[in-house]
């Protein structure tokens, strides 16, 4: 090993060696960094950069082997080149120790070293909101507070940065509230930006135009970036316009591809077609190419509105432009067709895609699934489902219950049964709307009961819970069954969970009851159904009760 080291020297670039790199990686995974033997170290100091520590210490896989060689390196032996750290290394020691959430060993280190700082503070935040510990995060953000003594920018940043992320923008609107109120730190681009985005993604796109108006430094790309998709998103393109006109004004930067396309994407979204037209042109006249982005904005913009022509000839325009449609142009183009009831042209072009040898997402196929469900085609919709899991695609919740719709609508009650129950191997658990499609469908036919108990069952297993519609569903099976015992406990289960139950449905359960004999527990349930649901019209229970049991003194009004 030492021979390795004797040969590999370090080139007169700050870029380190690859073979050294490797040698003492190697050599590293061969201590025990609990006890380690220095000899073999020794013929490293005169080899030892910066660069070459940082690039050590990110190849070596255990953080302990990667501590011990920057503990070493900080004070080696002999030392005749004078080495030291550089604040780049304590950077990156940080960034592998807290990659391994070793916290606190990354706390001492500094510690020990004296270089806790804002800087490495924020990567301590960062490292918590990736974990998820927004309260870690938090409480090392009011640390920085304390020891950075007014300079802890990049620790301000790090704390709304992962607030922001965690969707926690109120909170991160407080603390940034707090921070410009004391005037402790001084916001920047970065501060200014992160509260933008997290407005926008939010929807409080006013509270981003507030930050907005109010930066006390220039923006940068990003800003007038994000500032112009909130109002995008929000529908706003007056005010989307208007800060693009600043920013074409700006001496700092200018718009981008990005600028333009989030604009174009807008204009689209919004059917102003003529407006995101000019956008394009203004855009090539600045000398800023469209993407696949800029392009697909349009395409998707078109077809939304049914102009599938006009889409078609913006995906030749592309092509000739030099860039390659993708599945979400093509997806857009499904969609199209679609809107406009050319189902055969939707699937003809699918079939194109895939013989162009393009990979169709869940989004492509989901478009010609609800297709064949829309014309009632519900055996190619479910041929479909199959081949997407073949191809090792997730079928989404919603195909599935678009399927199940068509199947109840043309009483195919096996198929759905089934479909239903291979649902968890295709790679898809039913939700609650899935069971309530089903269990609801065979509800309407007699003889179905068995087996709508059975998935009741399953969905109750899985985590769902019977809302009032299906309880509703359930007990006109029941009513329909003739199975008075099972529409009896039915009907105490819906007044138990304070539900109401269908006037119509209420007719039939009390007609059934009465023909059986049993007035007296109609009568019952009535009571218990006025003093525990929430009826609007007890009268027209009421008059329910009196038409089929003929008990006007039992009905009286209390």
């Amino acid at each position: 090993m030492a021979l390795a080291f004797r040969k590999a020297t370090v080139k007169p670039s700050s870029i380190p060696n690859p073979s050294l790199v490797t040698s003492i990686t190697s050599l590293l995974e061969t201590l025990n960094p609990q006890s380690p033997d220095c000899e073999p170290l020794k013929n490293l100091s005169p080899h030892l950069t910066p660069s070459l520590v940082i690039q050590v210490i990110k190849n070596v896989k255990n953080p302990h082997h990667a501590l011990y060689f920057f503990n070493w390196a900080s004070n080696p032996e002999p030392n005749h080149n004078n080495y030291s750290h550089t604040f780049s290394c304590y950077a990156a020691i940080t960034d592998v120790l807290l990659s391994h959430s070793l916290f606190s060993t990354a706390h001492s280190l500094l510690r020990h070293y004296n270089k806790l700082s804002d800087f490495l503070i924020s990567k301590f935040i960062n490292a918590l909101g990736d974990r998820g510990d927004i309260r870690g995060a938090i409480h090392w953000f009011h640390k920085a507070k304390t020891f950075a003594r007014g300079s802890y920018v990049f620790s301000c940043n790090a704390i709304l940065g992962v607030l922001v992320k965690a969707n926690r923008v109120n909170l991160a609107k407080a603390i940034y509230d707090q921070v410009v109120a004391e005037a402790v730190v001084k916001p920047d681009v970065f501060t200014y930006t992160t509260m933008i985005r997290g407005f926008c993604k939010m929807g409080m796109v006013e509270n981003a135009r507030k930050v907005f108006d109010e930066m006390r430094c220039e923006p940068n790309a990003i800003t007038f970036n994000t500032m112009i998709h909130g109002l995008c998103k929000n529908g706003d393109m007056e005010g989307a316009k208007k800060v693009f006109n600043r920013l074409v004004g700006s001496n700092s930067c200018k718009p981008d591809v990005v600028t333009f396309s989030t604009l174009i994407d807008g204009y689209s979204k919004k059917g102003e077609f003529q407006e995101a037209l000019n956008c394009l042109k203004e855009m090539l006249e600045q000398g800023c190419r469209p993407n696949v982005v800029t392009y697909n904005a349009l395409i998707e913009g078109l077809s939304l509105k049914g102009n599938v022509d006009e889409a078609k000839r913006m995906m030749t325009r592309m092509r000739l432009n030099g860039l390659k449609d993708n599945v979400a142009t093509n997806t857009s183009i499904l969609k199209g067709f679609c809107i406009v009831g050319k189902s055969d042209e939707a699937i003809k072009h699918m079939k194109e895609m895939v013989s162009r040898g393009m990979n169709p997402d869940v989004k492509a196929y989901s478009v010609i699934v609800n297709e064949y469900c829309k014309i009632r085609k519900p055996k190619e919709a479910v041929l479909l489902l199959k081949e997407m899991v073949a191809r090792g695609i997730k079928p989404s919740v919603s195909s599935f219950n678009a399927v199940f719709r068509v199947l109840v609508a043309e009483w195919k009650l096996d198929e759905v049964v089934l479909l239903l129950k291979q649902m968890p191997q295709m790679g898809c658990t039913p939700k609650f709307l899935s069971y309530s499609i089903v269990i609801c469908g065979l509800c309407k036919v007699k003889g179905r009961m068995q087996q709508v108990e059975e998935l009741v069952g399953d969905m109750l297993q899985n985590g769902h819970n019977s809302d009032a519609t299906m309880y509703n569903c359930i007990l006109e099976g029941y009513c329909e069954h003739g199975d008075e015992e099972m529409a009896l406990k039915t009907v105490y289960d819906i007044i138990d969970k304070n539900f109401v139950i269908n006037k119509d449905i209420f007719y039939a359960f009390v007609k059934e009851l009465c023909a059986k004999g049993r007035v007296k527990e109609v009568e019952t349930v009535f009571e218990e159904m006025y003093k525990k649901c929430p009826v609007s019209d007890i009268n027209a229970y009421r008059l329910v009760l009196c038409q089929l049991c003929g008990k006007d003194e039992a009905t009286e009004e209390r």
